[in-house]
């Protein structure tokens, strides 16, 4: 099976007003030439995390899917997680968590990035807007997801805000899509418009998720465990990862 940018996040249909359901929402499905672009070119995908550990369970069974039918992938880490092991210094933790983040990778097959910001103490700032801003058109995408920016954790919601900042400056090029973390718990008021049926590749994401040993990954994979199982109930299968495509819309008034 092959799929490609439009397939893979193919409209999940419209909701009622109001509702928080989405009607009829649709899964994926196989189309050719998935992963090279009219001229050739190879497509490219980037997943833009706060934390080692975001991309991965957020969105790595469609960072599978893609990387399955030949596109470019790379996960980029806003901060190695620094704050992230309690009782060990920011040195020690980075280092762990960079290690674990880089063994994920391995397990999906995809390219990483770090991106040079601390956890916990991320910040938005003009600096921080232009860095991010390089960054992506350096790589020239058609495809990124990065976190709603709604969100309880203050480096989720600063992260999706450098991302738009980034998709606006840029012209809207490439396509934007945002994820969920935590069950609800961190990413507020996120109504999905967009399926991923993750069946095929349920195991590999999950391989690549329990890297994040020090994360107590068990535990915490349980959340996101059930937004699979739920999002797979909305979308009609065992499993899937739901997202919000950011469209462009002008108002005059």
């Amino acid at each position: 099976m092959n799929y490609n940018r439009r397939d893979i996040l193919k409209m999940a249909g419209t909701a009622a007003a109001g509702a928080a359901i989405m009607s009829t929402p649709l899964i994926a499905h196989a189309a050719e030439n998935a992963a090279n672009t009219a001229d050739g070119r190879r497509r490219k995908c980037l997943v833009i995390g706060a934390h080692p550990d975001d991309p991965e369970t957020c969105c790595g069974g469609t960072m599978a899917l893609l990387i399955k039918q030949g596109w470019d992938v790379v996960s980029a880490y806003l901060t190695r997680g620094e704050a992230g092991i309690e009782g060990v210094s920011h040195d020690q933790a980075a280092a762990i968590r960079t290690s674990e983040a880089e063994a994920a990778c391995r397990v999906l097959g995809c390219r990483h990035k770090w991106l040079g910001q601390i956890d916990g103490n991320t910040e938005c700032n003009l600096e921080r807007y232009k860095q991010m801003r390089e960054y992506i058109a350096s790589e020239n995408p058609d495809l990124v997801f990065t976190h709603w920016p709604i969100d309880s954790h203050r480096d989720h919601a600063i992260c999706g805000l450098l991302v738009l900042d980034s998709w606006r400056r840029l012209d809207r090029t490439f396509e934007l899509y945002y994820f969920e973390a935590m069950d609800g718990t961190q990413t507020q008021m996120f109504v999905p418009d967009t399926y991923v049926n993750i069946d095929e590749v349920a195991d590999l994401k999950h391989r690549s998720c329990a890297c994040h040993e020090s994360q107590g990954i068990d535990d915490i994979y349980r959340w996101h465990e059930r937004m699979e199982q739920f999002r797979g109930i909305e979308a009609r299968c065992n499993t899937a990862e739901a997202f919000l495509r950011h469209r462009w819309e002008t108002h005059a008034f």
